[in-house]
């Protein structure tokens, strides 16, 4: 898995060096191709995010905070999208992750290990999605949304012979989400206010049902549900190739048969600078700062690339 995060880096980083020889362009990637900003016909986008989110702490069944020993979670997620009509209100992709989880109190960084003992880590491919955007309607070219649907590409673990549930790498569900983007820019180009609303259905038996010496049943905990997170981010851009920000999230995960439901508080701030006419660095840190029914209260810290070319 490291072979194959180390080829996606690279084939990044040549892609870069090659756009050097390029002449500059008046306005940078960052501030034209935000989220709801779709491709023309002919282009390309590869985004290459990693996500590490540690946490020692978790809400009891209510809100209360308690104490667990350490749990980290690391994401890798790459996206691939190219333009494929001439008005540029059509992308079509795929997403795919790899994940390594650790638990019991392991240090933060043994994720990069990508361990699979089932019982104090796991590791894997997890899912692939295709994925299509869409900017609707003509006359509000900063509306789109993306559609896609997350199929898990890992099997279920099980100790045989015995009824212990494996440690969680991710939920077990067929995941169509849907992502509505807009965004407005203001203040001479200084300043862009972004929002997104996420519609995400899991599909899937409930966990009730699952078979509990071939199944991991706590990997099925979100099942049946909805989950709709609530976006917004203010970003101010001190010159044509960098911007920070700050934003915050309101997350839901809604019962729909699974007798299950949580919801979140996330802060945070991030920057985001453009290194070469096509490859574009993201850096950021989010806190979840509230949370019901076992919801954890960690702290994400995330590096991305994008080429856009």
């Amino acid at each position: 898995m490291r072979k194959i995060s180390a080829v996606i880096l690279l084939t990044l980083i040549s892609i870069s060096l090659y756009a050097q020889e390029e002449p500059e362009v008046q306005k940078s990637n960052i501030q034209t191709y935000t989220p709801s900003k779709l491709l023309k016909k002919g282009q390309w986008d590869i985004k290459f995010f990693n996500g590490l989110y540690t946490e020692t702490k978790q809400t009891d069944a209510g809100s209360t905070p308690r104490s667990i020993p350490r749990q980290t979670f690391f994401t890798n997620t790459t996206e691939v999208y190219t333009g494929i009509s001439e008005n540029s209100r059509v992308n079509i992709g795929f997403v795919f992750q790899i994940r390594s989880n650790t638990f019991n109190g392991a240090d933060a960084l043994d994720v990069f290990k990508f361990q699979n003992d089932l019982v104090n880590s796991r590791s894997g491919f997890t899912t692939l999605a295709p994925s299509i955007r869409v900017q609707p309607f003509r006359s509000i070219p900063t509306f789109s949304f993306t559609s896609s649907v997350y199929f898990p590409l890992f099997k279920d673990e099980a100790f045989p012979g015995e009824d212990n549930d494996p440690a969680y790498l991710d939920k077990r569900s067929v995941f169509w989400e849907t992502k509505f983007f807009y965004d407005k820019t203001f203040g001479g180009d200084k300043w862009q206010i972004f929002t997104e609303a996420d519609f995400g259905f899991n599909f899937g038996e409930k966990a009730a049902d699952a078979d509990f010496n071939n199944s991991n049943v706590g990997e099925r905990f979100a099942n049946n549900s909805l989950f709709l997170p609530l976006s917004a981010f203010l970003s101010y851009f001190p010159s044509s190739k960098s911007t920070v920000f700050i934003n915050a999230q309101q997350a839901f995960l809604i019962d729909l048969g699974n007798n299950f439901e949580q919801n979140y508080t996330q802060l945070g701030f991030g920057g985001k600078y453009q290194i070469t006419q096509v490859l574009n660095i993201e850096l950021s840190y989010n806190k979840f700062v509230r949370g019901n029914n076992f919801q954890g209260l960690g702290q994400t810290f995330s590096l991305g690339l994008r080429a856009l070319f």
